[in-house]
């Protein structure tokens, strides 16, 4: 073709008109969607419009979340709680106005009863100086006389999520932020890594799969353990996994797409495979077999140990508790965790069905060490959307002595429940190691915001305790809160609903708690010591 006949073509090109062009288009995607496509009959059976019904599906979460739903009806957690959350987490306007929206004769609606004569908090008080100071009543390792005990600093305090789950950068935030709070941050099962390491107190988590304490063949290793633990002072705790809330009874899973080259290292794993924690632990297989596991990890480390747990079936609670009264020893924390928990992946009949939500879970295992006179030698953390103040406040009453959260912290750092956590696109990068996803998480403003949705928890967490005349949640008992029934029993108060009565805490006084030697640590600008 010479260069005539090449202008004549470009001519013949350019003098057609732009629409048909999208004819030619559409035209062409209709053939492929009728004489080509063999996976889709939809698209078969309705060229082009068939389309749109794909489209429709895939962003169908947002346009309900955004538009379609309303203020209380999105799971797991609805817009008027993620609202709240993130006017907490920027220091904006939390309050709402004109009265509530909720339906309070709906079943399992919290009423929380405050006292004619609220709680004074005078001069010199520790709360006049700093209105969210909230540690913890009891000390971590007390009763079993651990070297290195601890009481947290904060009543609130990040759960167990792992580098890997998370992006750096997120980890990186909520380690920074645990700190200006005075909060403990779990490291999840996937080790401990240099992005938790910026100065706050670090509860070291492990399961199955002994991710950073486990030797070349996968099996668990003390000495790496004692290792680990004496080059990082800033582990005050260290946590075994049973099983979490979302998938008890199954193993962890670490898509392959989340690994990189540093997560691999940290975990002494190999590039380029899934990683499925088994569902069970190689160390130990019964309770007797546990208790010593745990009391080994404490003599040889110094450190208060305990262990995280969905809760089902009863007998093993029981066993565990009657051999704790028989031998004199066992866990100094427990954490109990809820059905309704998660933040990673899991197949959707273990996340609905599989262990009981955390009100059943908690008042069954708290009942049976009450029954016992146990509950002074353990802490009980508590774990299950329960980073709110009522829901917290009832989970106090209930028994509960710290509260870990987990998904509102994500939501606190920018998370939007876009609900891909599985699939390494979160697109506000909290839950993913894309690279590029992951670098508009500016970490000095994220940490900012974790730390002030902790503190404007905590203080309003302690003015509604104030309200009900205590001075400390852990003094909240089970008559403080009622629920509404949803039929003719009207309202219950605790008590009643669960059957049991909450043993009271060794409390005397805030000041008590700010003397202790064994506190935890905050950032020094703003602890108010």
């Amino acid at each position: 073709m010479d260069k005539l006949d090449m202008k004549e073509v470009v001519e013949v090109i350019g003098s057609i008109p732009w629409w048909a062009y999208i004819f030619l288009f559409i035209g062409v995607i209709a053939i492929k969607d009728i004489f080509f496509n063999r996976r889709h009959t939809i698209k078969h059976n309705f060229p082009i419009v068939g389309h749109f019904r794909y489209l429709l599906e895939k962003i169908g979460p947002e346009l309900r979340q955004y538009i379609v739903a309303n203020n209380r009806e999105e799971l797991p957690f609805n817009r008027r709680q993620r609202s709240w959350i993130y006017a907490s987490s920027k220091q904006e306007n939390n309050y709402q106005g004109f009265g509530t929206d909720q339906d309070q004769n709906s079943p399992g609606f919290v009423f929380i009863k405050p006292s004619m004569f609220s709680y004074a908090v005078k001069e010199g008080h520790p709360n006049k100086k700093k209105p969210d100071f909230v540690p913890c009543a009891k000390i971590m390792g007390a009763y079993n006389k651990r070297r290195r005990p601890y009481r947290p600093y904060s009543i609130i305090n990040i759960s167990g999520m792992s580098y890997g789950s998370l992006s750096a950068r997120a980890v990186e935030s909520l380690n920074k932020g645990a700190l200006k709070a005075g909060c403990y941050q779990n490291t999840g099962e996937g080790s401990l890594a240099p992005h938790h390491k910026h100065g706050a107190d670090i509860m070291f988590h492990f399961g199955t799969g002994y991710f950073g304490v486990r030797d070349e063949h996968g099996n668990f290793s003390m000495s790496k353990l004692k290792a680990l633990v004496e080059a990082n002072p800033c582990i005050r705790a260290i946590d075994l996994k049973l099983s979490q809330g979302a998938k008890p009874g199954k193993g962890g899973v670490l898509p392959a797409s989340k690994i990189t080259q540093e997560i691999a290292d940290i975990r002494g794993l190999p590039m380029g495979k899934d990683v499925i924690s088994p569902a069970y632990h190689s160390v130990f297989s019964n309770v007797p077999e546990m208790m010593d596991f745990i009391e080994n990890i404490a003599q040889e480390t110094g450190l208060p140990v305990g262990f995280k747990s969905a809760v089902g079936k009863m007998e093993m609670w029981v066993e565990l508790a009657d051999r704790m009264l028989e031998k004199g020893y066992g866990p100094d924390f427990i954490t109990i965790d809820g059905g309704e928990g998660g933040t990673g992946a899991a197949p959707p009949a273990f996340a609905d069905h599989v262990s009981l939500p955390f009100v059943y879970a908690f008042s069954n295992v708290y009942k049976i060490f009450a029954e016992r006179g146990l509950t002074d030698r353990i802490v009980f953390a508590a774990s299950g959307k329960l980073g709110f103040p009522e829901s917290s406040l009832m989970a106090f009453a209930l028994g509960a002595d710290v509260i870990h959260v987990a998904r509102e912290a994500m939501m606190s750092i920018g998370c939007i429940q876009a609900q891909v956590c599985h699939n390494n696109t979160c697109p506000s990068g909290v839950a993913t190691q894309n690279k590029w996803l992951q670098s508009g998480i500016d970490v000095p403003l994220k940490a900012d915001r974790l730390y002030n949705y902790i503190k404007n928890l905590r203080k309003e967490v302690l003015e509604i305790t104030h309200a009900c005349g205590y001075e400390h949640p852990s003094q909240m008992t089970m008559t403080d809160i009622d629920i509404s029934m949803g039929d003719n029993n009207l309202t219950m108060p605790l008590v009643d609903a669960y059957k049991y009565n909450k043993i009271p805490v060794n409390f005397e006084s805030m000041q008590k708690l700010a003397d202790c030697k064994y506190l935890g640590k905050a950032n020094p600008e703003i602890i108010f010591k």
